[in-house]
């Protein structure tokens, strides 16, 4: 399309074409202005003698009869400007000591010399013209190599999507083989693991009770003290953390009914009934009984002052009250996790650890659970393949039900990012997906829209991109961002601007955006 619209101009500025007609009147209208006979006004409102154009007095009411003076406020003066391109200007500006014109005809009686400058000016916008031209001719070549390679692309996309749809019911009757082989060999392993689970239990279970009946037995031949095979009630009342009431001592009903309503118990009776309800708080002679919890504040226990002699109490007067008070809260919260019986507690922690350690599993189980293991790791990848597999089938239709232009030719934007560096920010532009906004010095990406659709009008919509739904301004509308598409022969954001709040236009040129270049002979060429 540039290049269709430059090409006549080229063509154009090249020469001139002189006409008779009055001053300040352009080629295209100089066949209003016949000397041989009356003028009518151009909005047809009056006709007038044909001396009385440019007699620098306004007649009609749209100034077409003034086209070279300043009478008329509405009137116009066209510039021929020879050599460069013809313009029109407010006829006010007629004869006003400045020139408007290149070529220094709306001068023509100020006194003020201009000087044309039509053939430079010329010159120069021919030389950038042709470049511009230029520029289309190789942006249009790129474009045509890009339709090419889309159209293969498409090609090669459409068989690599058949052969996945293809492929996809073989691996898909692979996977569930392999998930029936993978079930087929969990079963005998899940009830290998639950045998082994159950004898370690039961073996547990045994070595337990046998420690248990080692000391119940124990606990009865202490408590015989007489070693006549029985336990009485006085032979029970000598272990007074036995206790039932907490008076700190054992009564003799107390001892009774741990002994089951009886005087005494024999070693069976001792096993099966008194041991379950003694063992909790019984204590083996000779093992010391667990330290009292201190009745005084911990902190005071946990003060490290220095030990006095048994017989020289502490002074209290030494201590002042507020700082012991203050110290309570924290001390306390410090030491007081740390008393703990001695030894028991520890033993048995260190007993329940052991517990947790499951003997390793005969060679049978191992090769069982081995085998499931395997066909596990086998289903997992294939079924992980089969996940790859559809995720590229669903990229792939995504991709191909894009419309990239009338030929394809915007695919190769897809999957790629450009990005524009400012004062401030880093804009980011990816093509049919998203915009956004970072900060240039650091901080959060903002996004400026994610891909709508073409928003070019409607005889070039492949002109513009939309991209809506971005992150919302405060107190405002989502950021959305209009793309301008301008030919080239690289492609790169060249401008980003926010025209209104929170609505971003941004300009990215690409070979796709070129058009097809026209014959310059088959234009109509305007006058110069």
């Amino acid at each position: 399309m540039l290049l269709s619209l430059l090409l006549p101009v080229l063509g154009t500025l090249a020469s001139s074409v002189e006409v008779k007609r009055p001053r300040g009147v352009s080629l295209t209208n100089h066949h209003f202005y016949e000397e041989s006979k009356p003028f009518t006004c151009l909005d047809g409102s009056l006709t007038i003698a044909f001396d009385w154009i440019n007699d620098d007095y306004c007649d009609c009411p749209d100034g077409s009869d003034e086209p070279g003076t300043s009478a008329c406020p509405n009137g116009r003066f066209h510039c021929t400007n020879a050599g460069y391109r013809p313009q029109y200007i407010p006829s006010s500006r007629v004869n006003d000591g400045v020139c408007d014109c290149c070529d220094a005809t709306d001068e023509y009686n100020s006194g003020f010399v201009c000087e044309n400058t039509c053939k430079e000016m010329g010159r120069k916008e021919r030389e950038a013209l042709a470049q511009m031209a230029e520029v289309a001719r190789e942006g249009f070549k790129l474009k045509q190599a890009l339709i090419e390679e889309a159209s293969k692309g498409r090609e090669d996309k459409q068989r690599t999507l058949a052969e996945l749809q293809e492929g996809k019911k073989s691996l898909e009757e692979q996977v569930e083989t392999l998930r029936s082989a993978k079930e087929a060999v969990e079963k005998p392993e899940k009830e290998a693991k639950e045998i082994h689970q159950k004898n370690w239990e039961e073996q547990k279970a045994a070595e337990k009770a046998a420690q248990e009946q080692a000391r119940a037995s124990e606990a009865f031949q202490e408590l015989d003290d007489d070693g006549d095979g029985l336990v009485s009630v006085a032979e029970l009342q000598t272990h007074t953390e036995l206790d039932v009431d907490g008076d700190g001592t054992l009564s003799e009903m107390e001892a009774q009914t741990l002994l089951g309503n009886a005087l005494q118990a024999d070693a069976s009776s001792f096993l099966d009934a008194v041991w379950t309800s003694i063992k909790e708080r019984y204590k083996p002679e000779g093992l010391p009984d667990p330290a009292p919890l201190p009745e005084a504040p911990i902190e005071e226990a946990a003060d490290p002052q220095p030990e006095l002699p048994p017989e020289q109490p502490a002074p209290e007067e030494d201590y002042d009250e507020e700082e012991e008070e203050e110290g309570d809260d924290d001390e306390s919260n410090e030491e007081e996790p740390k008393v703990t019986p001695p030894q028991q507690p520890s033993d048995k922690a260190a007993e329940e650890d052991g517990e947790e350690k499951m003997p390793p599993y005969d060679e049978a189980t191992q090769a069982l659970i081995d085998a499931a293991q395997k066909a596990r790791e086998q289903f997992e990848e294939a079924e992980k393949s089969l996940k790859e597999m559809e995720d590229s089938m669903r990229n792939l239709e995504k991709e191909i039900s894009f419309d990239f232009g009338p030929q394809g030719e915007f695919s190769y934007l897809y999957n790629q990012c450009y990005e524009l560096t400012t004062n401030e920010y880093v804009y980011r532009l990816c093509p049919f997906n998203r915009v956004s906004q970072k900060p240039k010095h650091g901080g959060a990406e903002t996004s400026l829209g994610t891909w709508g659709a073409w928003a070019g009008p409607e005889e070039n919509k492949f002109s513009a991109m939309r991209y809506e739904h971005g992150t919302a301004c405060w107190q405002g509308p989502n950021r959305s961002t209009t793309v301008k598409l301008t030919c080239g022969k690289d492609t790169v954001v060249t401008s980003t601007t926010e025209p209104s709040r929170c609505e971003y236009l941004m300009e990215l040129v690409t070979p796709a955006a070129c058009q097809e270049p026209r014959d310059p002979g088959a234009a109509d060429h305007d006058e110069l």
